[in-house]
């Protein structure tokens, strides 16, 4: 019997062959093979110091959460441990990459009477790093704006309550600065390989120094906190635990400094039931109630591919759900989630034309082959903080690749009470273009962690043309809360980019950070100049949502696409 306070996933993995493991996107995801050991989340309660014990190595998190690594031989006696309530197995985050400072209003309010430059506000980011020699994160002096920079990647010295990565003060910093780039680099090696990090942070904070100060970002005299998230591996993405660490250490920073903070998140993944109930999701909205700070999260790039459908079955109806596999695709994965309450036969027919048995509804693994492709299936059950279901299919190639073709799920209503049901597709852009569903929704397509309760969950539009972005991740009615807040510039943004210049960037991840600029100059208008002492958290989103402004299509707010509206910051008075 699985169980049933580790998540499917996790679950599956275990039961998994070495081959199956080896061959999916998914199920290997946390495991580190050369010492045999799984990174996982758990939700615990009681006293800290239970949490290790021997070969387990405990990083305790905020509101009763932590990252556990331990061998997989020990996974099920701790969880068998009294004070372990849920256990979930990490999951791979992607980028949310595909006139804008105008567009927000944002040069009047840095212009106004108030001058608001985010000055007091630490703005902190989770990403990839950052070129801290780019002069958009110095000040006049050459000195760094960065206070601390905790690099996961790098083993060394790592931050007081954390077992990885090295943490470099702003005097390191700055010596390295000093030394200029060859021998600097030396001192603090710490890099922004992708450039991913370096152009949010950029948006969000960037003083345009490299740019006599036209391409200046939001709160460009805030303080900088950064954090890279760990060494990336499958695919080079990095994984949830790292960024649950990294948003953990953002904001013991700000509690230990009494600075209230602005925290941005241009990473999601596709894996979940989009209700805001995983690990991750809660521990962001509780982490969101410590300390004053604000958390915005981007929507993701979903909105126009074909990785979601969705559907309304009825009592003793049958539905037909048709997916494309391109050719040379050699590994894919589908969620289907559905209520609890309702009882669905499902069936699966291959391409060519062959129908496996009907589902098993037992709980656990189930094994299927068809053709060139086998299947691992795992009918789970809702977890203590679920009332959704998940039946999660696994497709592993048999040698390389996947079998071709239009693969069906047919679903048939035997007993309904909800009848909603979604599937769901990896993001990212791993899939090849000709894999997706005949039939998509693009209703929510937002990606997770955004679809947690207290973060300002940020979509996007081209401000060149006023108009919505299609590719933005959206919203829908069977959501547990209204999202998006807001859209933001996120077309053919001008960012910095490693090595001094700038660069055009396109998609969520960078209209995030307008965001973010934005929550910023708020808070140091309520929390700095002293008109709203108490301006940060879902204060900041209530403002954000009142000022935001309606975008031409659209006529009803707020709305599965844009939220509340267009990213301009309230008049202040």
């Amino acid at each position: 019997m699985p169980d049933q306070k580790i998540d499917n996933l996790l679950n599956l993995a275990m039961e998994a062959t070495p081959q199956e493991r080896a061959k999916s996107e998914n199920l290997n995801v946390g495991y580190d093979s050369t010492v045999k050991l799984w990174d996982v989340i758990v939700k615990y309660s009681g006293p800290e110091s239970d949490l290790g014990g021997d070969g387990i190595q405990a990083v305790p998190l905020l509101g009763g959460y932590a990252v556990v690594t331990l061998p997989e031989t020990e996974i099920d006696a701790y969880s068998d441990r009294q004070q372990v309530e849920f256990i979930e197995k990490p999951k791979r985050l992607y980028f949310e990459t595909l006139q804008a400072k105008e567009a927000s209003c944002i040069l009047p309010v840095q212009a106004g009477a108030n001058g608001l430059t985010g000055e007091g506000i630490l703005v902190g980011v989770v990403d990839s790093g950052v070129d801290y020699f780019h002069p958009d994160f110095r000040n006049e002096d050459g000195s760094s704006r960065i206070l601390r920079l905790w690099d996961q990647s790098l083993d060394g010295k790592p931050p007081r309550g954390y077992v990885t990565g090295t943490e470099y003060t702003k005097e390191e910093i700055d010596k390295a600065l000093a030394l200029g780039e060859t021998e600097g680099r030396r001192l603090v090696p710490s890099r922004d390989s992708s450039g991913h990090g370096t152009a949010v942070l950029g948006i969000a904070a960037g003083n345009g120094r490299a740019s006599g100060g036209v391409n200046r970002g939001v709160a460009y005299k805030s303080d900088l906190l950064v954090v890279k998230m760990g060494n990336a591996r499958e695919n080079s993405f990095p994984r949830t635990t790292e960024l649950m660490e990294g948003i953990d250490y953002l904001i013991r920073q700000t509690v230990k400094m009494r600075r209230p903070i602005a925290i941005n998140i241009s990473f999601g993944n596709n894996y979940g039931s989009h209700q805001g109930d995983s690990l991750l999701e809660t521990y962001l909205s509780n982490a969101a109630n410590v300390g004053r700070s604000v958390i915005c999260v981007g929507s993701g790039n979903n909105g126009n591919d074909r990785i979601h459908t969705a559907g309304q079955l009825r009592q003793g109806q049958t539905e037909t759900v048709e997916m494309s596999i391109g050719t040379y695709e050699t590994t894919l994965n589908l969620q289907l989630w559905k209520a609890y309450a309702d009882e669905i036969e499902i069936s699966i027919e291959t391409p060519s034309g062959e129908r496996l048995p009907t589902l098993s509804e037992k709980i656990g693994t189930q094994r299927y082959r068809a053709g060139e492709t086998d299947l691992l299936i795992y009918y789970g059950k809702p977890g203590p903080f679920q009332v959704t279901q998940e039946i999660y299919f696994d497709f592993i190639p048999v040698e390389t690749y996947l079998t071709s073709g239009i693969w069906k799920i047919h679903l048939h209503g035997r007993r309904i009470r909800e009848g909603n049901y979604n599937l769901w597709l990896p993001g990212g852009n791993v899939l090849n273009p000709v894999t997706g569903f005949y039939r998509p929704i693009a209703a929510e397509t937002l990606t997770i962690p955004s679809t947690a309760a207290k973060v300002i969950t940020v979509g996007a539009y081209d401000s060149r043309l006023n108009a919505y972005a299609d590719f933005s991740g959206r919203g829908g009615s069977n959501l547990s809360f209204p999202k998006p807040d807001l859209v933001a510039p996120g077309v053919n943004i001008t960012a910095p980019t490693p090595g001094g210049a700038y660069t055009s960037v396109t998609g969520t991840s960078f209209s995030t950070p307008f965001v973010t600029g934005s929550a910023a100059l708020l808070m140091e208008w309520g929390i700095i100049q002293r008109n709203d002492p108490f301006l940060w958290g879902e204060k900041v989103k209530a403002y954000l949502r009142r000022g935001a402004q309606p975008l031409p299509g659209f006529n009803e707010y707020p709305n599965e696409a844009v939220g509340w509206g267009k990213d301009v910051i309230i008049r202040l008075h």
